[in-house]
């Protein structure tokens, strides 16, 4: 059975993870060639998002739902504002500040939750809070992998209407081809294509820096904009149209969520120096290239990237482009299936069926079906709303929660674990709080345009994560209800001992002090005892990778009965029999062989007692039966399973 939620301890952080801290330092410090290996993968994987948001942000500010003049003032007033959110919210949030709350190594929203969790609120409701955000972040996080590579493929097949007309008619269909190919892919893995991500996106970056110099050259005023005057100009000429043009500017740092995210595949040092010298220089210059072009060639705003460029050059562009769009789609897919595994893991999502498709790579994972939703929705999203820029009113609003609760996270992190001063903390929170709000509240205006969908799949999503953890919360407390301790149970098999067979039975249980069902149930039925019964159990720790020091607890009870304890971290996948064959204890022998696993079967029964609504209890139900069998989730061999049924009432 799948170890449940509710008795999982969060482990210690101090003795358990030196080893994975020793680890993580050497990983987040490389230098020498291995650095620029690193900068130049992370290149590919990271930036990739960010990287394709020239083709529409400043479009969208110019020629969108809810456009601004092309005037001057203008111009550099959006540019004033590109410049300054760069600087901010990814420079100075995300890549000095928050990549700093790394989890041993690993980075993300979850992992931030699960970070911040273990700090011990005074509480429950505090618990509760972080939980719930970090629940909802991942949800948003879900829609960020349906928008994104719908409007990355979109807005660079769309290049091809620059080139000429004829081709409108095919954007669409292109970009369904595209992406249907994209997913049909991820089963077969990117660990053979991932080496040339780095390269294409360094070719990508450079691109961007080429094509905006050679406008800011012919038009250096342009450089104006990067003081913040212009852009408090702005909003006191455009008032209330000024703040809604924020939403779209958001658009230029969407993907800031992958710096944080990729920590654990490349380090802090390769994704900053990457950011510093390669994505930040060609991101300015292509967007203040595109605000002088826009300076002498107002009409252009229509799709200002592709119109900066010479006629010769535009079919490769549009290659180019759709290259970045499909790199920048695959990490955010690749995202989704990291953030999946680490879900399940901590208990809130049912167990799913998880492919490796390497064997030398650790992360290189499939999910079949996340997989399958994704293409479903990327295809759904393309074919309703026709246009990249119809999208972009979806574009933001996930991605601006997710960026509060992210520096909400953060700083209680900094508060109640690294002991910030309260002043510090609240002069810090305050301002980096202001930034993203503004940023929020912009995008909310796009709720009607289609800001819905992504605040709709957030709601789905949270509530099917929550009605999971409440459910196994719920069934670990009904189980509890019938369960005794295993020496009580011994104490009475020892009264009238039943005959004991060779070999080893380990009976899984999600509670290490009680009796598992299946057991009980096989000594009823059967009649028989194995020579040696193990009792084990299954916990999730609140770090990434549990060290090999740490990761077995092995009790002796007596009479050929042992109680062994297996710590995850929440990136690790169990496998119980590899994981047992690594016990060193004199007395305990394990042979794979001559092992029979015991799972517990629970038939779930919905009720009307307190706990949960009962459509809430029929929800979970479902999500139970359609869940990944314990034996294919712990890698056990099936045909030494053996499961014993018990009916449980919610």
């Amino acid at each position: 059975m799948r170890p449940d939620p509710a008795v999982l301890r969060w482990l210690p952080q101090s003795e358990m993870a030196q080893d994975a801290e020793a680890h993580a330092e050497r990983v987040a410090a490389p230098t020498g060639r291995r650095l620029g290996v690193l900068s130049l993968a992370a290149l590919g994987i990271v930036y990739g998002d960010i990287g394709t948001s020239p083709l529409y942000a400043v479009r969208e500010c110019f020629s969108g739902h809810d456009p601004v003049p092309v005037v001057a003032t203008n111009i550099l007033g959006v540019l004033s504002l590109i410049f300054w959110a760069l600087l901010l919210v990814i420079s100075i949030e995300y890549v000095t500040f928050i990549l700093r709350a790394d989890n041993r190594g690993e980075g993300g929203i979850l992992a931030l939750a699960a970070l911040v969790t273990p700090v011990r609120a005074t509480a429950e409701r505090r618990q509760w809070i972080v939980i719930t955000l970090g629940l909802f972040g991942a949800a948003l996080l879900y829609a960020d992998g349906m928008i994104t590579p719908a409007i990355s493929v979109l807005s660079a097949v769309e290049g091809l209407k620059v080139a000429t007309p004829l081709f409108e008619r095919y954007v669409v269909p292109i970009t369904v081809a595209i992406l249907i190919g994209l997913f049909l892919f991820q089963a077969r893995g990117t660990a053979g294509v991932g080496a040339v991500f780095g390269p294409v996106i360094l070719l990508w970056f450079t691109t961007l820096g080429v094509m905006g110099l050679w406008y800011i050259v012919h038009e250096p005023s342009v450089l104006r904009a990067a003081h913040p005057a212009y852009a408090i100009d702005f909003f006191r000429q455009n008032g209330w149209g000024g703040f809604a043009i924020l939403g779209t500017v958001f658009l230029v740092v969407t993907g800031g969520e992958a710096l944080y995210a990729d920590i654990g595949h490349f380090g802090k040092r390769p994704i900053r120096l990457a950011w510093f010298t390669v994505v930040l220089p060609g991101l300015l210059l292509n967007y203040f290239g595109q605000g002088a072009f826009l300076l002498s060639n107002p009409a252009g705003a229509v799709n200002p990237f592709f119109e900066m460029a010479p006629e010769w050059a535009l079919y490769p562009l549009v290659v180019l482009a759709m290259s970045a769009a499909v790199i920048a789609s695959q990490a955010v897919i690749t995202g989704s299936f990291s953030l999946t595994l680490q879900a399940v893991q901590l208990g809130y999502v049912p167990r799913l069926r998880i492919e490796h498709t390497s064997e030398e790579q650790r992360g290189q994972i499939y999910i079949p079906a996340i997989n399958w939703g994704l293409m479903l929705a990327c295809i759904a999203l393309v074919l309703g709303f026709r246009s990249s820029s119809n999208l972009a009113a979806a574009y933001g609003v996930a991605i601006a929660i997710t960026m509060v609760i992210t520096t909400t996270l953060f700083f209680v992190l900094v508060r109640s674990s690294w002991k910030w001063p309260l002043v510090l903390v609240i002069v810090a929170a305050m301002f980096f709080l202001s930034i993203d709000l503004s940023f929020l509240g912009a995008n909310l205006l796009k709720i009607g345009s289609g800001g819905w969908f992504p605040l709709l799949v957030a709601g789905v999503g949270y509530l099917l994560m929550s009605t999971w953890r409440k459910g196994r919360q719920l069934l670990a407390a009904r189980l509890r209800e019938r369960l005794i301790p295993v020496e009580l149970f011994l104490a009475e098999l020892l009264s009238n001992p039943p005959p004991r067979v060779p070999g080893t039975a380990v009976f899984m249980s999600g509670n290490p002090i009680g009796t598992p069902p299946a057991l009980r149930h096989n000594v009823i039925h059967n009649k028989v005892l194995h020579e040696t019964v193990v009792i084990l159990s299954v916990e999730t720790a609140e770090i990434p990778h549990v060290p090999h020091a740490e990761r077995l607890e092995v009790e002796q009870i007596g009479e050929g009965f042992w109680r062994i304890v297996v710590r995850y971290g929440f990136m690790e996948e169990p496998h119980i029999p590899r994981t047992l064959a690594s016990v060193r204890e004199p007395e305990f022998t394990f042979s794979a062989d001559d092992v029979s696993y015991f799972l517990g079967r629970e038939t779930i029964l919905p009720t009307s007692r307190p706990g949960m609504s009962l459509w809430r209890e029929n929800l979970f139900t479902w999500m139970s039966r359609n869940a990944q069998t314990a034996t294919r989730y712990f890698n056990l061999p099936p045909e030494r399973v053996v499961e014993l049924g018990v009916q449980v009432e919610l």
